[in-house]
């Protein structure tokens, strides 16, 4: 029987290279995102090489949306083998005393409390069969605030520390847990942190070859494939020129 993954935000990015990668090795998918045309798009691309894919249209940040979406899903969809929670955002580059109240409550309630909320749904089956692995997709952000990044790089300090919470609170159980925490990506990141701002996002990948999300996607197979007795409890990953969160040199 095929393994399943289970994969938010799978639309763009990071997430839609962890489902084009995971449906490469064999995996069938559950792909989550708040945009139907995407994800239709995406379902039909994957299927057309071989996937099995089940697509659930709703928004992270809203737990009762996002229940009624898993307890949907029909009796063979139902073993999550593997939860990539993927969904996230940052949103402008303010001073924290003069940030926006709505873009704050935005990033806690996706980066944070969604992630929270699929752990909750997913985790239990998990636990009961003994088996699964979830990897959390955090930041670099995490490890040390940056300037004008306060909010955001407190929402990704808060993913390594859940992700490290849920690691101790499942290590009598078979379940594997995994903080990945990129650098700089090009994705769609940029540009909604900039309020659609496309060449203001364009600027922050300038003079450097950043990473991509089949970059990503590609750490996050591996550490789903390790044997059942590895796991990878943690990656930083980097683009060759970027040092840290804040050092990053341009050429």
């Amino acid at each position: 029987m095929k393994k399943i993954a289970l994969i938010t935000g799978a639309t763009s990015g990071i997430g839609k290279g962890c489902a084009k990668k995971f449906a490469e090795g064999g995996y069938n998918l559950i792909l989550t995102g708040r945009k139907p045309a995407l994800l239709e798009t995406l379902k039909s691309e994957l299927e057309a090489q071989g996937a099995a894919v089940h697509t659930l249209l709703f928004d992270v940040r809203d737990a009762e949306a996002a229940k009624s979406a898993i307890d949907s899903l029909p009796e063979q969809w139902r073993q999550i083998d593997v939860l990539i929670n993927n969904a996230g955002l940052a949103l402008g580059l303010d001073k924290e005393y003069e940030g926006s109240m709505e873009d704050w409550n935005i990033m806690i309630d996706t980066n944070i409390k969604g992630l929270l909320t699929m752990t909750r749904l997913i985790v239990p089956g998990m636990i009961s069969r003994n088996h699964g692995h979830v990897i959390n997709i955090g930041s670099v952000a995490g490890d040390a605030a940056y300037a004008n990044g306060n909010v955001y790089c407190a929402t990704k300090a808060a993913v390594k520390a859940i992700t490290d919470g849920l690691r101790i609170d499942v290590a009598e159980s078979a379940v594997r847990v995994t903080n990945i925490k990129p650098g700089l990506v090009e994705t769609n990141f940029s540009v909604t942190r900039f309020h659609g701002d496309e060449q203001r996002a364009e600027n922050v990948y300038k003079g450097i070859q950043p990473l991509t999300g089949d970059d990503i996607a590609d750490v996050a197979f591996y550490a789903a494939s390790a044997p059942d007795h590895v796991q990878i409890a943690e990656v930083l990953v980097l683009a060759t020129h970027q040092a840290s969160g804040s050092v990053i040199v341009r050429k």
